[in-house]
């Protein structure tokens, strides 16, 4: 099975994997990768970047068995050039399209990452529940709760990162609310105090879960409708007042 991977919810990202969903031992393939460290050119960057994973768009597109966009939560702006190309390629090509909520990706990552001591492996990062939190600005994070095999167990939620309390906390919301995090009692891995969602592990998760349930239509992934938490800053105006 080969799916394209978008996410726009942090970082522009996208990436394009193989893995076969009968074969839980098989590792997933990396065919090709793009991202880019700016937080606020998406729409600048992202055409071009998935662009750039094809040889071929135009023959390699219609031959993929999915397409994978993260849902957020995360800014308006960026949000919206993820989710509109995703859907553009699943219409222009005839690939069905479905939704992950992006956070997914952060706890992904800390799930495939062991703890190293003296250059070894000596078991999972995470032992227990743990925090995923990014940048949701207005000094606010987005932030959900997991278990140690990296299943949703709480969020998403987004609020002052005060409201986070005596767990290990991995993301760049983080690295940005240290002090505060650690003074509620959580303890911050410095090593993922600056990560963000990417594709690649938006892809990596999508792929786990589609292999633990054998396919793609029983993995329960969501629609690709986005998750922003809060309401719009634009506004339809009201009624002109009188005059008189």
């Amino acid at each position: 099975m080969r799916i394209l991977t978008i996410d726009t919810s942090a970082i522009a990202s996208a990436a394009v994997l193989e893995f076969d969903p009968l074969d839980p031992v098989r590792t997933t393939e990396l065919v090709a990768n793009f991202a880019t460290d700016d937080t606020r050119s998406h729409a600048e960057v992202l055409a071009p970047g998935v662009k750039s994973l094809f040889k071929d768009p135009v023959a390699e597109g219609p031959a993929l068995d999915a397409i994978v966009v993260g849902t957020g939560p995360g800014p308006f702006t960026g949000l919206r050039s993820g989710i509109a190309m995703a859907r553009t390629l699943s219409f222009t090509w005839g690939v069905p399209l479905y939704g992950m909520m992006s956070l997914d990706a952060l706890a992904q990552q800390v799930f495939d990452t062991p703890a190293r001591r003296d250059g070894r492996a000596v078991g999972p990062l995470a032992m227990g529940d743990f925090v995923v939190a990014t940048d949701a600005r207005r000094k606010e994070v987005y932030w959900a709760k997991y278990n140690a095999g990296a299943h949703l167990l709480d969020g998403p939620h987004v609020g002052p990162a005060n409201q986070i309390s005596g767990v290990l906390v991995f993301g760049a919301g983080a690295g940005l609310y240290l002090d505060v995090l650690e003074n509620n009692g959580c303890s911050i891995h410095l090593e993922f105090a600056q990560a963000q969602p990417t594709a690649l592990e938006l892809g990596r998760a999508a792929a786990r879960r589609i292999t633990a349930a054998g396919s793609l239509q029983a993995a329960g992934l969501l629609a690709s409708t986005p998750l922003y938490l809060r309401e719009s800053d634009a506004k339809v105006p009201g009624p002109r007042k009188r005059a008189l």
